[in-house]
Formats: structure tokens, sequence, C-alpha cells
């Protein structure tokens, strides 16, 4: 069986809100910014010492432990977490920031020539990789490789970002995979695919599926281990992961992108965060404060399929994971929270009774009282390292369903 992932701390250092005043804004996000440290130290610091050791680090500090020792006592204290927590909170705005400027010529030249550089001290990113053979720049993958590996062929875990199918960039995942990557255990990749308001279903997943048969055609340059292959992915992106998982071998979800068709699109293992998998469904199970009218012409999903859901149930059902659901499907980690107002968290109870109807290996996280990402605690990493640990690794782990309990979420002002 298998634990779900999901939020990872620098997605949790982002600082929200706008007050009117510079003095108001600062000081909130003074309080915002200490409380985020008092829950690492609560969720890490397992002495009580108010400052957390390498022991006690779970794998996004540790890998990375001796760069945010800033004084090198072998300890991370309360002061050297704040001086991180400004780091990530730069990072975020200055790369909203290069996004927005960012124009579709540069992003062609990028795809166009491929650059290594160094992510961190212990990764090696390159960029903006075609897998599909064409100059579409969101048919681009970025590759994260350790700098030392700790095997010989490393596993993969591969991130697909969500935003609803017409949002979103591969970049969201870099912070989610470097951990992995820089403990030298894994290799990473990052998926970009065709949003909504360039080209309808199937194309997401045809894009997808032409990724994963990328890293298999290149596995032996890159010294990657074709055979295990764990994706993981949130909202949108999970609803692609979940397809991936149970679409292997679908002729239809396949596709034929790319020069990579000899090699399969099957995957190991599937981490699901909070993804729609049967979109008729979502309204009649939303909670009183959803934010979206899923049926309604415009939503995601029917932009997604290109026309409203309830009219168009036959396209519908080749975009709902359900569908595929069969005996031979890879292990997966399910993870979602009750007071989801975006997804409701009833999609992924739908996936997981159809996973167990087949007798798929699988698992469900519950974060009780946890929103559309939001609201989930680091321990939900913890589960996730030890997912991909346990099914990429071959490190023998056993768990079983539970329901974690959600961390206090900031209200945005």
């Amino acid at each position: 069986m298998k634990h779900l992932p999901t939020l990872i701390l620098s997605v949790s250092l982002a600082i929200i809100g706008a007050p009117h005043f510079a003095s108001a804004q600062s000081s909130e996000e003074d309080s915002q910014k200490e409380s985020r440290i008092q829950m690492w130290l609560n969720d890490q610091d397992k002495n009580q010492d108010g400052k957390v050791s390498p022991d006690e680090a779970i794998r996004q500090m540790k890998s990375n432990f001796n760069n945010l020792d800033r004084n090198q006592d072998g300890f991370i204290d309360r002061a050297e977490l704040g001086q991180l927590a400004d780091r990530l909170a730069g990072n975020r705005n200055r790369t909203e920031e290069n996004r927005s400027q960012a124009t579709s010529e540069n992003r062609n030249n990028r795809q166009q020539n491929p650059a290594a550089r160094s992510a961190s001290d212990s990764v090696q990113l390159i960029e903006n990789i075609a897998y599909a053979d064409t100059n579409n720049p969101r048919q681009t993958l970025d590759l994260m490789l350790p700098k030392e590996r700790k095997g010989e062929a490393s596993p993969v875990v591969v991130f697909i970002h969500g935003g609803g199918w017409r949002n979103g960039d591969k970049e969201r995942g870099r912070n989610r995979i470097e951990p992995f990557v820089a403990s030298g255990d894994y290799a990473g990749v990052t998926v970009g695919y065709r949003l909504s308001g360039e080209s309808k279903w199937p194309s997401q997943i045809h894009d997808c599926k032409a990724a994963i048969r990328w890293i298999r055609a290149n596995a032996e340059k890159h010294n990657l281990n074709a055979d295990r292959i764990g994706v993981w992915g949130t909202s949108a992106g999970g609803h692609l992961v979940s397809m991936l998982g149970t679409s292997g071998g679908v002729e239809a979800m396949d596709g034929s992108l790319g020069s990579n068709n000899q090699y399969s699109s099957r995957v190991t293992c599937v981490a699901d965060f909070y993804g729609p998998t049967n979109f008729l469904t979502m309204n009649a199970t939303a909670i009183k404060t959803a934010r979206l009218d899923h049926d309604a012409a415009d939503s995601p999903e029917s932009l997604l399929i290109g026309g409203a859901i309830q009219e168009n149930p036959d396209k519908v059902a080749t975009a709902d994971p359900i569908t595929y659901v069969s005996a031979d499907d890879p292990a997966f980690l399910i993870a979602h929270g009750t007071m989801d107002p975006t997804v409701s968290f009833n999609q992924s109870e739908l996936l997981y009774a159809a996973l167990e109807k087949k007798g798929v290996e699988k698992t469900f996280i519950t974060i009780d009282g946890g929103e559309h990402g939001r609201g989930f605690p680091p321990k939900t990493t913890e589960l996730v390292e030890a997912f991909f640990d346990h099914h990429l690794r071959g490190n023998q782990t056993s768990w079983s369903d539970q329901t974690i309990q959600a961390v206090a979420i900031e209200r945005r002002r």
C-alpha cells in the first residue's frame, strides 16, 4: 500500500495579503513568516530544542542542509529558517516577474537551444528540451540531474503542473522535484503541455505520454532507470498523472507524438493530489463554498473538452481517469482535502473505489479540513518521499490509508 504527498515547504512560504499601507503589509508579512517558521519547528524539531538537526530534517531541508546552516554549527535555528523564508519569498516574486516579462520569442529561443545550468550545488538543470520534435515551447520538459549519484541509473520522479489545463508552467514543479534530485537518489523531470486555449483534449495526455517516452528513449544518455518512473501532479496535473496511470496501453490516449513511439508510456507509480476523476459528477458533490460551476460552458473542464461537459458525455468519458482503471494499473497515492472548494473530495473517493474494485494497490491520504492545495502539513511530503522510495528505489515500507489534520489556512484579505 502507499501514502500521499502534499504541500512542499517552498509553496507554504508564499506570503499573501495586500494591506493598504506598507507598514501594515510589512507587519502582516512578518507575522505570517513567523507562523511558518514555528510550524516547521513544530513538525521537525523532535526534541523541542528550538532548532533542527540533520537527523530531524525532512528531505527538503536535509538535501540542502549545509547551505541552510549559515553559521555551520550543525543545526538550522530560527534565525536561519527566517533567512530561508526571506530567500524563497524573494525567489517566488522574482519568478513571477520574470514570467510576466518573458515573450514568446524568448521562450522559442530557449526551447530551440536547451541550456544546462546549475539549479543548486547538488543539481544540474537542463531546460526546455523538446520531447515531441516540435518547436512548440509548451511541448518541452526540464531535466534535473544529481551532480553526485548514489546509484548507477537514477529512477525518475516526474512532476506535472496544475492550473485548470488553461494556466500554469512546468517551472512550478522544480521546487517539488529538486529535493529528490539533490539527495542523489533520483533524477527529476517537470513537464509542460499544451493548454486548453491552444488545443483540446486529448492533446494534453498525448503530450504527457510523449514526455514519458522521451525519458525512456534518452535513459542511457542521461543514466536514467527507464523501468522506474514515478509521476506526481496537483489538481489538473493530478488528473493527468492519474490518466498516465490508468490509460497505459490505450492507443487513443497514447497518441503518436514525436519519434519515440517504440517506447512505452507506462509509469511505475502515481501520486495524485486532488485531481478530477469524473467530470460529470463534480457539481453534484461540491461543498457549499464551491467556487466553480463545472457544468458551465466556460468551466475548466468544458474548455478542456471543447463544449459544456453535460452536453458531451461521450467525450468527457475519454477524459475521466476512472474510465480506464484495470487490474494492471500501477500503485496510486491519493491525497485530498475534505474542504476542497475547487475539486470536491469525492473525486478522489471515486478514484479510490474504482482502483479498489480492480484490486489495484492504492493509499488514500485524507487532509481533514484541507482545501485546494492549502492546509497540507509538511508530513504529507514525507509520505510522498516514502511512496517513491518504496516503488522506485525498493526501500520496503508499509503504510495504510490515513487522515491528517490540516494546518491553519491563512486567509486572503
